[in-house]
C-alpha cells in the first residue's frame, strides 16, 4: 500500500466556507507541509494544477532540494502545453529530483478555465488532444525521433537530447470517468486515479479500467484521492467532520454547486450526485462522507473515523485492487502528523518494506501515536 499527502496551493484553512482559520500559501508553509511529508513516511504528494493553483512545475522544482525521498505527482496540460516541451521539462525534474517525479495528465472539465487558457475543445476534442499529445510525449521521452500528424496535434523530428532517470519514462497518472477517459487510460496511462466513491462503484470503474487495458494487451495500477478525518475515536472523527463544514451556509453549497454544474466533467458530475447538495445525504458508505464536496470541486469525499475504521476501508478498497491512497485533510500541516501517528502503524505500507520512515518516536523510542506494534493490522484485515 502507497500513501500520498496533498499540497495546498491554492490555500489551506480549518474550515471550508470561510476566512476564519485560513492560511495563505506561501513557500514556507508548502515547504513545511512537504518536508513534514517526507520525514513521515509519506511516498509522495500531489500538486494540484488550474487557474486557482500556484504553478505546479515552480512548486515541485522548489521543493525538490528541500526533501529526500519524497515523490513529486506533477501535472501535464495537453492544449496548454506543447508535448516536447513538456517532455523537456519532466525529464529535467526527473533527473534533477534523482527520479522522484510522477506524471499526472490532466485534461480539464471546466469550459470556462479552459477558454480562459485558449483552449476552445469540448470535452471529446479535449480527449483526441490528449490522446495525441500522450503519443508525441511517450515517444519522445523515451528517446525516439518522433513524427506525428493528427486531428489536433504535428511535429517533424521531435527528439529529447536529455533523458530522464526514469524508464521508459516517469509514470503517467490520470483520471476520469467518461467512456473516453475509461478507453484512453487503458491504451496509455500507468496509474488509473479515482475519487472517492463507494466501493461498489470504485470496483466498477477498476473492472473498466482493466478491460480497456486488456483490449491493448496492457495493465495498469490503480490509486484513489480521498481526503481523511481520522481521530482517536468515532465519536472525535464525525465531530471533526461537522466542525469542517460548521462555517458552509445554504447560499455557499447552492452557489458552488451551481459553478460545478457548468463543468463538463462526468467524475464532477459522480461527486455532486453523491449527495445532492444536502446536509442530510453526505454519510454515502460507511465512513465515507461526502461533506467536502458540497463546496470543493473534485475530490469531495473524506474517509472519517476511528483509526481502525479507516484502515479497514482502506484496506477494502485495497481488496478491489487499488494500491495508492492521496489523502489531504484540514488543515494538511497538522493532519499529516495526525494522520501518520494515528494510521500508518496499522498499515501495510510499501515505504515501511522499502526501508523508509513510517512512524515517529519520542524521546524515548516509544511510538507516540498508540500502543500498537508498527505495521500490525486489526485481526479482521490481517495482510
Amino acid at each position: 500500500m502507497h500513501v500520498f499527502w496533498f499540497l495546498p496551493t491554492h490555500g489551506d484553512s480549518r474550515y471550508l466556507g470561510t476566512a476564519q482559520g485560513a492560511r495563505t500559501v506561501s513557500h514556507r508553509y508548502l515547504a513545511q507541509i512537504a518536508q513534514a511529508a517526507d520525514e513521515l513516511g509519506f511516498e509522495g504528494v500531489l500538486i494540484p494544477t488550474g487557474r486557482s493553483c500556484e504553478d505546479s512545475w515552480v512548486v515541485a522544482s522548489s521543493l525538490v532540494p528541500l526533501t529526500e525521498r519524497l515523490k513529486f505527482l506533477v501535472a501535464i496540460r495537453p492544449g496548454i502545453q506543447s508535448p516536447t516541451v513538456s517532455a523537456r521539462q519532466a525529464a529535467t525534474l526527473d533527473r534533477f529530483s534523482g527520479g522522484r517525479l510522477l506524471i499526472n495528465v490532466v485534461t480539464g472539465g471546466d469550459p470556462l478555465e479552459q477558454k480562459g487558457d485558449g483552449v476552445y475543445l469540448d470535452h471529446r476534442e479535449r480527449y483526441e488532444l490528449t490522446d495525441e499529445f500522450l503519443r508525441i510525449w511517450r515517444g519522445v521521452i523515451a528517446g525516439n525521433a518522433v513524427d506525428f500528424q493528427g486531428k489536433h496535434l504535428r511535429v517533424e523530428g521531435a527528439k529529447l537530447l536529455y533523458p530522464p532517470v526514469q524508464k521508459p519514462y516517469p509514470p503517467l497518472w490520470f483520471g476520469g470517468s467518461s467512456d473516453e477517459a475509461i478507453e484512453l487510460a487503458g491504451e496509455q496511462l500507468d496509474v488509473y486515479l479515482t475519487w472517492g466513491e463507494p466501493p461498489a462503484a470504485v470496483a466498477e470503474k477498476v473492472a473498466r479500467v482493466k478491460a480497456a487495458a486488456a483490449r491493448h494487451g496492457r495493465r495498469v495500477r490503480f490509486g484513489i484521492r480521498l481526503h481523511v478525518i481520522v481521530r482517536e475515536t468515532s465519536k472525535a472523527a464525525w465531530r471533526a467532520a461537522d466542525e469542517l463544514i460548521s462555517h458552509v451556509s445554504d447560499d455557499a453549497i447552492a452557489a458552488a454547486q451551481q459553478t460545478f454544474a457548468r463543468y463538463d466533467s462526468v467524475g464532477q458530475r459522480r461527486m455532486a450526485a453523491l449527495h445532492g447538495g444536502r446536509r442530510d445525504r453526505l454519510v454515502v458508505a460507511p465512513n465515507l462522507w461526502a461533506g467536502v464536496g458540497l463546496v470543493r470541486g473534485g475530490a469531495g469525499t473524506a474517509l472519517v473515523g476511528n483509526p481502525h475504521e479507516v484502515a479497514a476501508r482502506m484496506l477494502e478498497y485495497r481488496d478491489l485492487g487499488v494500491e495508492t491512497f492521496i489523502f489531504s485533510g484540514y488543515p494538511h500541516l497538522e493532519e499529516a502528523y495526525r494522520v501518520a501517528e494515528l494510521l500508518f502503524p496499522l498499515l501495510p505500507l510499501a515505504a515501511r518494506e522499502a526501508g523508509g520512515a513510517v512512524r515517529l518516536d519520542g524521546p524515548a523510542g516509544e511510538v507516540v501515536a498508540n500502543d500498537i506494534v508498527p505495521g500490525r493490522l486489526p485481526a479482521r484485515h490481517a495482510a
